[in-house]
């Protein structure tokens, strides 16, 4: 996960010196925001002014690095921030249980300067990091996930899934103001399609381990999403309507995030 941090980084750097020096022409229906800066001359005085010439109408399809997101995971059992009883065993540090995702591509329709729709298509984990010494099970029990109680003290034990996000996202901005940059509010549904689920340890007895599985997630997730942000720093909100795991015992089990996000 550091590593794909470090690339996720410097990729979004790669983007944003790129984007300061050419732009990337990605529909030819569409053109990209510009702005035309001239100086009048009138004796010793000099007046600037500035000229916008905003995107056309039309469709757009692109490969991308944005909406870089970064934030805090958080589970919701059956309405209740308090784990129950039968879900006890899933007891996680908050302030190190995260969510981070990116999207890689694009496809929309720009209805005018100030709204348009996109389908889009990226990475998303979740990653909860356990406070027991337990170790979840690969069992193909669907009535409740199954763990150990390990005689290990463990310095890292996350238990964290990985899915492939499709949001629809409805986009809704401002006009530029004189520095160039703008206010957007976005939200639209979610889906999210299971690509692994994992188990990593560290300790000093076993050292790193990781354990790959489904782990009875669900392999379908459904939920919402809202981005609130001005120019390309904003915040962030997710929550996901179905059921966290395939099993009868952890029904009612949902989760949600909220953070930072980069890029719009």
């Amino acid at each position: 996960m550091k590593r794909l941090l470090l690339m996720a980084m410097l990729s979004m750097l790669a983007c944003t010196v790129f984007a300061q020096t050419d732009s990337v022409a990605t529909d030819a229906t569409t053109q990209k925001s510009k702005r035309m800066n001239l100086h009048l001359l009138h004796g010793d005085d000099s007046v600037k002014v500035s000229r916008k010439i905003h995107k056309h109408p039309g469709f757009s399809i692109a490969i991308t690095f944005s909406r870089f997101d970064l934030g805090l995971a958080t589970l919701i059992d059956n309405g209740s921030f308090t784990l129950s009883p039968k879900n006890q065993f899933l007891n996680y540090r908050s302030w190190k249980s995260s969510n981070v995702g990116f999207d890689v591509f694009q496809f929309g329709y720009r209805f005018n300067s100030a709204f348009k729709i996109y389908m889009s298509a990226g990475l998303d984990w979740t990653l909860f990091r356990l406070r027991d010494n337990i170790t979840i099970q690969k069992d193909p029990d669907m009535s409740q996930l199954h763990y150990t109680v390990d005689n290990i003290d463990y310095s890292k034990n996350r238990f964290s899934s990985s899915y492939l996000r499709i949001p629809l996202s409805f986009d809704f901005r401002t006009k530029d103001n004189d520095d160039g940059k703008r206010f957007h509010f976005v939200a639209g549904p979610d889906i999210g399609i299971l690509l692994n689920g994992r188990v990593k340890q560290i300790s000093s007895e076993n050292g790193k381990q990781k354990f790959n599985d489904d782990y009875h997630y669900t392999k379908l997730r459904y939920g919402a999403f809202t981005r609130i942000g001005y120019g390309d720093l904003g915040i962030y909100a997710k929550y996901y309507f179905n059921d966290m795991f395939n099993t009868d015992a952890q029904k009612g089990l949902k989760n949600m995030s909220i953070g930072l996000t980069l890029g719009f």
